[in-house]
């Protein structure tokens, strides 16, 4: 398997580290303390193609590699996690479902504005009752008057509420609550559409600048040509949908790590103790070897599961191996990057700290760790 990069995806990385560097990285201190999203970065972002890198050129997309994609989450994620984070959602969940399973009609109305970076996508899965257990999910959409009427609560959805979202795209049942085997489509409901009103930004621990929110649906009408794919088969949708994500959550993953790990190097050159630089000292050394190392084995299931879906293979268990991994690493890697700092890392002025509070909820976005042990588990046939 050959993981060198295109002269496409050669340029685009050089395109995204150049913006990330230049424009984003500067700002990512003064984003943390605002905690708000930076959607002015995300248009620019558009003008450069980034907001549709998956959708293909007829779309409005440029069409890239998912080896591509990854490549340049690892350059924007270094600069902020929070921008990044915001992305990889619009590019993966936010974006793809129309992409994959909407008609042209669809792709053309809302996809298009998606991928020329015109709208911010967002996808409505979680619910205050429903988050690893996705066949829990309450919302329900009913058929009346030639639409649908949908009721019920979305928790901890990303993208929604800014001023470039268009809406949100949401998983709701289709069959009374007491069905044994309950069915499952999916809705786009814009902005603005009677009934939809939405709760005030989240404050999490980490990914401060990411706008996330909980949504409320209250005999909220949409026509029928709203439904996006075949009714019934909204959750089988979603999931390969998500396999996606996964791939985009362990690129940000590698790219937190390399983060952290080119902070905690730069200060333990700089650091001076006992006569010497702490870089000298075993014990920092062996750290920063052992992140080096975990970030490269990392690295190659990522790009592995990338390069799978590029070729068309199956990737379900590549893509929850490399989430499972990446992540793993990332938070572990950012708590000794840390260490290796000492007291200043500990300080909310720092990068190094900043990147520990984002760290931990690669854990948990786009399905949690444990779930992709049992999606590890049942490809093994247990």
């Amino acid at each position: 398997m050959d993981l060198s990069l295109s002269e496409p995806e050669l340029d685009l990385v050089a395109i995204c580290r150049d913006f990330a560097q230049r424009e984003i990285a500067v700002r990512a201190a003064a984003a943390w303390e605002e905690a708000r999203c930076p959607t002015d970065l995300l248009r620019q972002m558009g003008e450069l193609g980034l907001l549709g890198i998956l959708v293909p050129e007829e779309w409005g997309g440029i069409g890239m590699s998912t080896v591509g994609f990854v490549a340049a989450m690892e350059e924007i994620g270094r600069a902020d996690q929070s921008v990044a984070a915001a992305w990889q959602a619009h590019v993966t969940i936010g974006s793809l479902p129309l992409c994959l399973f909407g008609d042209d009609a669809q792709r053309e109305r809302w996809l298009r504005p998606l991928a020329e970076g015109r709208a911010l996508g967002a996808f409505g899965l979680t619910e205050p009752e429903a988050g690893s257990d996705a066949r829990g999910i309450r919302t329900t959409a009913k058929r009346r008057d030639g639409g649908w009427l949908i009721n019920g609560r979305k928790a901890f959805i990303s993208n929604a509420g800014t001023d470039m979202s268009f809406g949100v795209t949401l998983l709701a049942r289709v069959d009374p609550l007491e069905e044994e085997e309950p069915r499952f489509a999916s809705f786009v409901v814009e902005k603005d559409t009677p009934g939809f009103t939405m709760g005030p930004k989240l404050r999490g621990i980490g990914w401060r600048g990411l706008d996330t929110r909980e949504l409320y649906f209250d005999d909220v009408w949409v026509p029928h040509d709203h439904l996006v794919g075949d009714p019934g088969m909204g959750l089988s949708q979603f999931l390969r949908t998500l396999e996606v994500g996964r791939i985009s959550i362990a690129a940000l993953s590698l790219s937190l790590t390399q983060a952290v790990l080119d902070l905690a190097i730069d200060y333990a050159r700089q650091r001076v103790q006992f006569g010497k630089p702490i870089s000298k000292f075993q014990a920092v050394q062996f750290k920063l070897a052992d992140i080096a190392t975990e970030l490269e084995a990392a690295r190659w299931l990522t790009y592995r599961a990338a390069y799978l879906r590029d070729a068309g293979r199956p990737f379900r268990k590549e893509a929850a191996m490399a989430k499972l991994k990446a992540s793993r690493v990332a938070t572990w890697a950012a708590s000794e990057a840390v260490q290796i700092h000492g007291g200043v890392g500990y300080m909310l002025e720092t990068p190094v700290a900043r990147f520990y509070c984002d760290s931990k909820v690669l854990e948990i976005g786009e399905g949690t760790n444990e779930i992709q042990h049992l999606v590890i588990a049942r490809t093994l046939g247990c």
